[in-house]
């Protein structure tokens, strides 16, 4: 299987796409500003003080930039530029931060709509500007979609072994690669991490269901059971939040269907490993990867919706491997709004299972661990890769110690976003060294 893009991915927008873009855009600062639904999960849990009133919108507008701002320019415009598809950093962490930031209901769409159309139409043209270059540092980027690929299909085996220890670790290890291995022999246009990820996902599944099935057979033998408080608090201001959410059906439905109908023009991908396979035309593979993270973000999103009443901007995510296969915009859109209602509606169910299947929602946490762990590794890698193709040991030298040093200040980028920040602004720096004279471009 290839997993070198064309070099001139760009990103070329048709008018339905720019329009989609646009649109979906307004539509997710508005509902950020009414703190509906945001795209970080970490600024999640702070949305239940300012719906409260206990917080103000400018401290909830800065927690956002604060823990957003990294992740949109240090991964997502990166991303987005070296595989010509657009991705959630940098389509909707910017539309958290402006929904809340606007004082007023009617400005929140204008600027979320504004920051699409820079999207769609600025995006281009940086993108014609550095291939132009000298020093090509966007077409060097693409280096990073071997180590992506190759190194995420690892996250099951990290999370089995996390929580089950090394022997099921060792037995899921062994299997997906000679999994991997047998997919590239049989199947050579096939992702080869395609198969060996869906049977770790399913193995870890069942370990911790059977956990579970066995610990509650123990306590019904020894007479434990489980007894719920009708006053309990949490249970109030969960049941409190999933009716808020349940108020706004309608607008979530459309916000489903923007969102299935944007994976579904094929001009977005829901994660990094996933753009590249976007990029290339996979969409089926596409479609598997994001289904699989999804069981590690369900217990996440669900406990945070019902703590605080603000759910996420692309809810459980199954809109996106949904979006990638359907066949038209249409049928996505009907398909994306019903997946959305049903979220809604089975969130308070979906809370009280998973309350009794603590291994499933134990997994869940080991699973988001691993994929950040295989992709800080991966895209660290696949930059000092780019590092090389564009300016050889001087490259490394520049990329690496940016990434170095960002470390030693105390990661004001965060860590997963500094080694593509540090391509390009090394890219830039090895452009300025050859304008002086100083540096001669490596010929690919």
């Amino acid at each position: 299987m290839s997993t070198t893009l064309a070099a001139g991915a760009g990103l070329d927008f048709t008018l339905a796409q720019q329009l989609t873009v646009i649109a979906l855009c307004a539509l997710t600062a508005y509902i950020s500003h009414m703190a509906l639904a945001v795209f970080n999960d970490g600024v999640r849990p702070f949305l239940l003080d300012f719906i409260q009133g206990r917080t103000t919108r400018s401290a909830t507008t800065a927690v956002s930039f604060g823990l957003s701002a990294g992740f949109i320019f240090g991964l997502g415009a990166p991303m987005a530029l070296s595989t010509g598809v657009l991705n959630p950093w940098l389509v909707f962490l910017p539309t958290d931060i402006l929904g809340m930031l606007a004082p007023k209901k009617w400005l929140a769409p204008i600027l979320g709509g504004a920051w699409g159309a820079v999207v769609v139409f600025g995006l281009n043209g940086a993108n014609d500007v550095a291939h132009d270059l000298p020093v090509d540092f966007i077409t060097a980027m693409q280096q990073m979609s071997t180590p992506i690929l190759f190194l995420f299909t690892l996250f099951p085996v990290l999370a089995i072994t996390k929580q089950f220890g090394r022997k099921w670790g060792g037995v899921a290890g062994g299997l997906e690669l000679a999994l991997v291995v047998l997919t590239m022999k049989l199947w050579p246009k096939m992702f080869a991490g395609a198969l060996a990820m869906a049977v770790g996902v399913l193995m870890l599944i069942a370990l911790a269901v059977a956990k579970d099935m066995k610990q509650r057979t123990a306590d019904k033998a020894a007479g434990v059971t489980g007894i719920v408080l009708d006053d309990d608090p949490m249970a109030s201001l969960f049941s409190a939040s999933a009716a808020r959410l349940r108020r706004y059906l309608p607008l979530f439905m459309v916000l489903g269907a923007g969102v299935c109908v944007l994976a579904q023009m094929h001009i977005f991908g829901g994660g990094e490993a996933t753009s590249f396979l976007i990029a290339k035309g996979q969409y089926t593979e596409a479609a598997q990867v994001d289904f699989y993270r999804v069981f590690g973000f369900i217990p996440l999103i669900a406990t945070t919706a019902l703590a605080s009443g603000a759910y996420g901007i692309a809810g459980f995510t199954l809109v996106y491997p949904i979006g990638y296969l359907m066949p038209n915009p249409f049928l996505a859109a009907i398909v994306g709004a019903a997946v959305f209602a049903l979220e809604i509606l089975a969130l308070s169910s979906i809370g009280k299972v998973l309350g009794k299947l603590p291994s499933v929602r134990d997994s869940s946490e080991h699973l988001r661990s691993a994929i950040g762990d295989t992709l800080q590794l991966a895209i660290l890698f696949g930059s000092l890769m780019a590092a090389n193709a564009m300016g050889g040991g001087l490259g490394i030298l520049v990329v690496g110690g940016l990434y170095l040093l960002n470390d030693a200040m105390g990661r004001p980028v965060v860590r997963m976003a500094a080694a593509p920040a540090a391509v390009i602004v090394g890219g830039i720096l090895l452009n300025v060294l050859y304008w002086l004279d100083l540096f001669t471009p490596i010929k690919g």
